[in-house]
């Protein structure tokens, strides 16, 4: 049986916006002791773990956070399955793929929502926002992505949320692309619920997702109707905050690697952590237009995380990946609508400088390859052979 794991395995340069490359120290932790999760060192980890997520987001000591086992995705729908009350109604900002998940999946749990599309890749319409929760009264909550990385858009949540409050809603942040990286501060910028991975900025190991707000916002959740068992979040947080254990059995050598990752994230410091993944992200954007290629957002929308980039012209998407695949260099599909002139490239994870130019020097021979075979047919087609 072959592995992808051990001393002999090539390097991939992962590219991809989570999972993201990690640091040894934090894969190592994956091996630590077998853990009954019902013992005294489990509930020790858990807890170190909440709390330096707490931290992270900007929480003071009235906020807490509840860990899931589960993807990002998973944190996400457990807020809105969880939140909204019965008689309350929810007004999904829709500019991207996570947008529109966000309002699909309050459809699901049937949920009122009322859809705000914008477009994909089309800052958020304050106006438009404002409008909305003045009409119509029944919308209690706003569901937003911070980091839109269908399109490498960051959405400037601090905004949502004040004229969110102004009105007397309530907002929820999918910031599961944004946490650890990008500029956010649940206090500061005035956000009720925040939704993040373990497996993204704040470079841990794929299997967890959290969601971070104040103590007295998970406890008032006890009354509402359930949407969900294994993801009522209501029942997370008093099993973690009470009983301090988990709820269902989590997995154990993702919270010893998550421990290790928020224990590094927390040495660097958030603001850190960005101006690292800026300097690469301005080194990879100024090499893919030195090339020639075409970046889909303006500057000044683009994440720290990720860059939307157009296809070199007459190369697809599986082309491309097979040959920097082999290169060493993975790279990302772009989704849906975008998905056909478009690809992503992330600078998030423990990327390095060499990393970048490696990757630039790759794509150049590979485009300038591909650009001499396609003259030469062309030069053959004229000539008639």
């Amino acid at each position: 049986m072959t592995s992808p794991t051990g001393p002999a395995a090539r390097r991939l340069v992962l590219m991809n916006p989570g999972p993201v490359l990690a640091d040894e120290r934090v894969r190592a932790a994956l091996c630590g002791p077998d853990l009954c999760h019902r013992e005294i060192e489990f509930a020790e980890l858990m807890g170190r773990v909440r709390t330096r997520i707490t931290q992270v987001c900007g929480g003071t000591e009235e906020f807490t956070s509840v860990v899931l086992t589960g993807s990002g995705t998973s944190a996400v729908e457990a807020l809105i399955a969880s939140v909204p009350p019965a008689d309350s109604g929810v007004l999904a900002i829709d500019n991207g793929h996570y947008g529109r998940r966000m309002h699909d999946i309050a459809a699901i749990h049937k949920i009122a929502v009322q859809h705000l599309e914008l477009g994909w890749g089309v800052p958020i319409d304050l106006a438009s926002v404002e409008a909305a929760l003045a009409a119509d009264t029944s919308l209690g909550f706003i569901t937003v992505v911070h980091h839109e990385t269908s399109t490498g858009m960051l959405n400037d949540v601090a905004a949502v949320a004040r004229v969110a409050h102004r009105y007397g809603r309530k907002v929820i942040v999918d910031a599961v692309s944004s946490v650890g990286a990008e500029p956010l501060d649940i206090v500061g910028d005035g956000l009720d619920w925040v939704a993040g991975s373990a497996n993204k900025n704040l470079e841990g190991m794929p299997g967890l997702g959290f969601v971070c707000a104040r103590h007295d916002a998970f406890a008032a959740l006890g009354p509402e109707p359930r949407r969900s068992y294994s993801l009522d979040l209501h029942r997370h947080y008093t099993a973690q905050e009470h009983a301090q254990s988990p709820a269902f059995t989590p997995g154990v050598p993702a919270f010893y690697a998550f421990d290790t990752a928020l224990e590094l994230m927390l040495a660097e410091g958030v603001a850190a952590r960005g101006k690292r993944y800026q300097a690469l992200a301005a080194r990879l954007r100024q090499g893919l237009e030195d090339l020639g290629l075409r970046l889909l957002l303006p500057p000044e929308h683009r994440s720290l995380g990720l860059t939307a980039v157009r296809l070199p012209q007459g190369v697809g998407y599986p082309e491309l990946h097979r040959a920097l695949r082999a290169e060493g260099f993975v790279i990302y599909a772009a989704q849906e609508q975008l998905a056909r002139d478009f690809f992503r490239l992330s600078t998030m994870g423990r990327m390095t400088e060499q990393d970048i130019e490696g990757f630039l020097a790759a794509l150049g021979r590979l485009l300038g390859t591909t650009t001499a075979v396609r003259t030469e047919h062309v030069r053959a087609d004229r000539e008639g052979k």
